[in-house]
């Protein structure tokens, strides 16, 4: 008997060793052919040079060529609606910024459930944007901004790079929270906007550091404060709106790698691993802080509750202000 347990043992032992690199290579390799990277914006903006350079280090480390695709359109829509029709198989993916979260709540149809219908991946990076005013405003900090505010109701007007946008609904935030009246003035673009706010045409705008900084350091602009939770490693000497006696304030602009929903989570767990490690490289550091920008590259579970906690938080935003769907 003793024997027989013995062989029955071995016998088991040598059914496992063999189905071992069976089962090892039952599992699909993944990539084996090029992978379409939809970047819903045209070529040369953040989404864009972001993406790219993402796209570039995954060609490199996984054998395969990570080919962007430029679907621009409907401030984004179309690209991510392409991504969504698309097999859930790993070999299309699509880039997201914080607009399409805006999108959710300024368009009244959608073909797409922006949190039902894509499988987070990571976020790429995020940057604050800065309340920056007309050095003529009688203001040095964010507290004098609000009593000015309220001692002259009506007298503040904001610019921003067009009604909808993030820089529209980050006034308007800034005014909710702070129980101020702002005017908003809607530009084609935040070169003007940027432009008038220096002439003294308006007298405040929400912009990228990047942006403003220029303006700032030659004394053209006062910047005031952040708007991220956490003050921003590439200008640490600024406070963050919270900080600055507006609680609650948290806008920042990042771009995000999503998938088609349902696309298996090996392979979202390997984009994942790969790409956080690539955000983390120092040379992709300092191609990101050069457009004013850092790194996040968290877990896909930690990128998909920021985009709902984005989604809810427009949405109150939008509804606040009284703002129609298209």
């Amino acid at each position: 008997m003793k024997v027989d347990a013995t062989l029955r043992t071995c016998a088991i032992a040598a059914a496992f060793s063999v189905a071992g690199p069976v089962l090892a290579q039952s599992a699909p390799a993944y990539p084996t052919k090029p992978v379409r990277v939809i970047v819903p914006f045209a070529p040369g903006g953040g989404t864009d040079v972001t993406t790219r350079a993402v796209s570039q280090r995954l060609t490199e480390r996984l054998g395969a060529t990570f080919v962007v695709d430029n679907r621009a359109g409907a401030n984004g829509v179309i690209g991510v609606e392409t991504a969504v029709r698309a097999p859930a198989d790993g070999y299309t993916l699509v880039a997201i910024s914080n607009s399409h979260t805006v999108n959710v709540s300024i368009y009244k149809k959608l073909s797409y459930d922006l949190v039902r219908d894509l499988a987070p991946i990571t976020e790429f990076t995020t940057q604050p944007f800065a309340l920056v005013i007309n050095p003529s405003l009688p203001a040095k900090s964010v507290k004098d901004l609000i009593a000015y505010a309220k001692a002259n109701p009506g007298k503040l007007n904001y610019g921003s790079s067009g009604t909808g946008g993030i820089s529209h609904l980050s006034g308007a935030m800034f005014g909710s929270i702070a129980g101020i009246d702002l005017n908003h003035v809607a530009y084609k673009g935040g070169t003007p906007a940027m432009i008038d706010v220096i002439s003294g045409q308006i007298q405040m705008l929400f912009s990228t550091l990047l942006q403003a900084n220029p303006h700032i350091k030659s004394g053209k602009l006062r910047v005031l404060a952040v708007t991220t939770p956490k003050r921003n490693s590439l200008a640490p000497e600024l406070p963050t709106m919270n900080e600055a006696g507006v609680p609650g304030y948290d806008v920042s602009q990042w771009f995000g790698l999503t998938a088609p929903a349902k696309t298996p989570k090996p392979i979202v767990a390997k984009l994942n691993a790969e790409i956080v490690k690539i955000l983390q490289e120092p040379e992709m550091k300092a191609r990101i802080a050069a457009d004013g920008a850092e790194p996040v590259g968290g877990s896909s579970e930690e990128f998909g509750a920021h985009i709902s906690r984005d989604v809810a938080k427009w949405a109150k935003v939008v509804k606040h202000i009284g703002l129609q769907p298209e």
